[in-house]
């Protein structure tokens, strides 16, 4: 089976299941020997955050000397930085050999009625990888939600953590922030650590404390507001949390936040006998990038690339643009998924710009791009549809000069394809901020 082979039998299971329920992915892995008991993790959930908290955690384990496996979803850039071990993709030849060994076991359990679903799937060869590599650690992110994500089949982690929760897929989740915390919190297991992101709503907080309290968890909150700023710009920050100095390459006031979460997470492993130095966590910190998190592509003409796609993430962004761009003509290029709360993202952001250029992800719950210009007309007059996404960028980049910026964001379904469109041109200073993916 080749790679292309492989991703397409993946891609060929449903993305949701038949129903809630966490019996059909236990089975899975349990045929495959349960692989998921032979190793140790942090588990991730929460609305936003999640990918970039995760990143930093695992940088410092790598860092540290821990064989660290890595679990994201979803992707931006290439379907293998679902699978990371020290920073480094999967294979390709053992991806595939992976699939062709698991898919079998899959269509004997369809053919009980037994339905795996593409998430399950992807997570089976996850933890089967990650067990058969040796790995001391994993931080594993959920997929969605967290009490009937796949990946809480595992046992009680060595740390729970909880990014910020906002609405995001009310449809599945809930359409209150307590219902969604409630789904979130899914993932704190009886007698274990977890760690919470301190900067949430009132309901967020008494559910996570609520849920802390039942399953006998040592709670921690990770007080983000409490870090002192150093140097803050687009380029680097650099902050003092428990007297630790820390610089960081991910943009932001949430970053800063989401890094104290990963700090406060690493605090936890090292209370757990884990030897995590400060240098190992300076240094990892340090390294991290990330795509699509306000992820500088060009320094000159500045474009900036950022998956904003629910409202806690726009006011993010929004918040980011207000920081760094004050004084510059801004420009953007956005595409949304139409079962997003798109009003309530683009209320905040849409008015900061001078001119708005819409397209469409390569999605199939995909808003036109003149759909979206509709929708944005009223908070931008200024604003064109493409249906073709150069062309877009062409028209975005003709306007350009070192007095303006261009932003472009929205899906991460998009992110993926703008990217590649903007590395192809040439800037001074490009590729500031090259991820690991590009080395």
């Amino acid at each position: 089976m080749t790679y292309s082979e492989a991703v397409n039998k993946i891609n060929s299971l449903l993305t949701f299941g038949v129903k809630p329920g966490l019996e059909r992915i236990r089975e899975l892995v349990d045929k495959l020997g349960a692989p998921d008991r032979q190793l140790r993790f942090v588990h991730v959930a929460g609305t936003n955050g999640k990918g970039s908290t995760c990143a930093l955690i695992a940088a410092a384990l790598t860092q540290a000397g821990y064989k660290t496996g890595r679990f994201i979803s979803p992707y931006v850039l290439e379907f293998r930085e679902r699978f990371m071990i020290d920073g480094e993709m999967i294979p390709e030849h053992t991806l595939a050999e992976l699939v062709e060994e698991i898919f079998p076991v899959i269509e004997d359990m369809h053919r009980e009625d037994k339905i795996i679903t593409e998430f399950e799937f992807v997570f089976a060869i996850a933890v089967l990888w990650y067990a058969r590599e040796g790995c001391d650690i994993v931080v594993l992110e959920t997929g969605l939600g967290g009490r009937f994500d796949a990946t809480n089949i595992i046992n009680t982690p060595m740390v729970s953590v909880i990014t910020s929760v906002s609405l995001d897929h009310t449809k599945i989740l809930g359409n209150t922030y307590a219902e969604i915390a409630a789904e979130k919190c899914g993932i704190i297991k009886p007698d274990g650590i977890c760690v919470a992101y301190a900067q949430q709503k009132s309901e967020v907080i008494s559910v996570i404390r609520k849920t802390a309290a039942e399953k006998n968890n040592r709670l921690i909150f990770a007080d983000g507001n409490t870090a002192e700023i150093l140097r803050f710009d687009i380029g680097k920050t650099v902050f003092v949390y428990n007297g630790l100095q820390i610089s960081i390459r991910l943009p932001g006031n949430h970053m800063v936040r989401n890094a104290v979460s990963a700090l406060e997470t690493l605090f936890a492993l090292r209370d757990c006998g884990m030897d995590i130095s400060n240098s190992a966590i300076r240094d990892g910190f340090e390294n991290v990038t990330f795509p699509a998190r306000m992820e500088v592509l060009s320094r000159s003409p500045l474009i900036i690339l950022d998956g904003a796609h629910n409202p806690d993430g726009a006011k993010a962004l929004s918040d980011a643009i207000g920081q760094y761009l004050a004084g510059k003509r801004k420009i953007g290029i956005v595409g949304m998924l139409a079962d997003k709360d798109v009003d309530t993202a683009l209320s905040c952001l849409i008015p900061q710009f001078d001119k708005i250029i819409t397209v469409a992800p390569d999605n199939p719950r995909k808003m036109t791009a003149e759909a979206l210009a509709q929708r944005i007309h009223p908070y931008c007059p200024d604003v064109t549809s493409y249906e073709d996404l150069r062309q877009a960028f062409n028209d975005a980049a003709e306007g350009l000069d070192q007095n303006s910026a261009l932003v472009i964001f929205g899906s991460l379904y998009l992110a993926s394809d703008m990217r590649k469109i903007v590395l192809e041109n040439s800037f001074e200073e490009n590729n500031a901020n090259v991820s690991f993916q590009e080395k």
